[in-house]
């Protein structure tokens, strides 16, 4: 059984809309490449063919995986969450003891996890140890990579 992820409103559009440019623009784009490639001759030798059929089997494997996720997709809306735990959508100010640093975090579901621009997904080490925490609490991080710990300074859900 597929378990159902959390995503939020902007997420999910997102998602949407990259299936929406698959199904409207590449994937006709990529019949009509096919198409004129054939018309060139012999199949075996032909290089644009064959790059045109393995961009078709990118692209439907790519449709396909988009309507999944979009099907199990639970869109929680974090404008709606008001509490003072950090949960699903939270955007969250930490200091980082080691380096007296401060960081922001938004924590969201995996398919939209973009760790350069803050967003952390809730399934990451650093995304399970926040959840459930509460400002001024202090958290220790054990990453693969290394130990981190943070302070909780802000949590608002925007």
């Amino acid at each position: 059984m597929l378990k159902r992820m959390p995503i939020t409103p902007v997420g999910y559009q997102k998602l949407q809309e990259e299936l929406q440019k698959l199904l409207k623009v590449d994937r006709p784009n990529n019949i009509k490449d096919i198409s004129e490639a054939r018309a060139h001759g012999d199949l075996s030798e032909n290089a644009e063919y064959h790059a045109a059929k393995e961009k078709q089997s990118f692209v439907e494997g790519r449709i396909q995986e988009l309507k999944t996720k979009l099907a199990l997709a639970d869109v929680i809306d974090p404008s709606k969450i008001s509490q003072n735990k950090i949960a699903f959508g939270a955007t969250v100010k930490v200091l980082d003891i080691a380096t007296d640093e401060e960081k922001n975090f938004m924590l969201v579901g995996p398919d939209e996890a973009d760790a350069k621009n803050g967003k952390i997904s809730i399934t990451s080490p650093v995304g399970r140890s926040l959840l459930n925490k509460e400002i001024g609490d202090v958290v220790t991080i054990k990453a693969p990579a290394k130990t981190m710990e943070y302070e909780i300074l802000e949590i608002s859900f925007e």
